[in-house]
């Protein structure tokens, strides 16, 4: 699979079927991404790759903890989204949003529903494996555009293996009981998590993809007409 294949293939995705990922592939995605772009080479990204017993029991704890709770509505290790969006950014949120639960055939008003589907994110998805990214709080914007990056690169080389994954910066609301398990260090700020598995093609979940506005709505080309 070539880059532009890969790009244009990948999803995010949340629905995985019951397959393993073998550790050397992991280890590959983890260790080839790190040829990101990195300003200054500070290489600030820290991960943590689970699978097994080990990330069945911290997804056991996450989920005791969000018992009986609006996850959204969790305070997150940084602020994820503006409390106030606008647009254009307010109607992309939106519209993916129809999307998703439309897909799911989840009613607008049907809140309950809602929070349960939030709280697939906190099991994975069932991916087999997933990953916790974290990066020392004292750094700053720069260095979380290398994060993205990273994660970016590292999806980009799972489709290449056939792989599917979904970014989970909703896992920030779990920092916590993540940083806990994790024994992250007081610095280490928990950025997101990373479903890495295969795709359930089946799954209405992943039966949609998300728009992307025009590039003439996001890009200005100037002197071009000069050539």
């Amino acid at each position: 699979m070539d880059v532009l294949e890969a790009v244009e293939s990948r999803i995010s995705c949340r629905a995985f079927i019951d397959k393993p990922v073998d550790l050397s592939v992991v280890t590959e995605l983890i260790e080839r991404a790190a040829r990101a772009a990195s300003g200054g080479n500070l290489q600030p990204w820290r991960i943590h790759a689970l699978t097994g017993a080990p990330l069945a029991e911290l997804k056991r704890q996450v989920a005791a903890t969000m018992e009986g709770r609006d996850p959204r509505h969790v305070e997150a290790e940084y602020p994820i989204y503006p409390k106030e969006l606008w647009e254009p950014f307010k109607g992309h949120r939106e519209h993916h949003g129809v999307q998703l639960y439309g897909a799911l055939k989840i009613d607008r008003n049907d809140a309950d529903a809602r929070v349960q589907q939030y709280k697939e994110n906190f099991k994975f998805f069932d991916a087999p494996v997933g990953l916790f990214v974290s990066i020392d709080r004292r750094l700053g914007p720069g260095q979380f555009s290398d994060l993205g990056s990273y994660i970016t690169t590292l999806m980009l080389l799972a489709r290449a293996h056939g792989l599917d994954t979904c970014p989970q910066e909703s896992w920030a609301r779990a920092y916590r009981t993540v940083g806990a398990f994790l024994k992250l260090p007081p610095e280490q700020m928990l950025f997101c998590g990373l479903a890495i598995g295969y795709r359930d093609a089946e799954h209405p979940a992943n039966s949609f993809r998300s728009p992307r506005a025009s590039v003439h709505e996001f890009c200005t080309f100037i002197g071009f007409d000069e050539a």
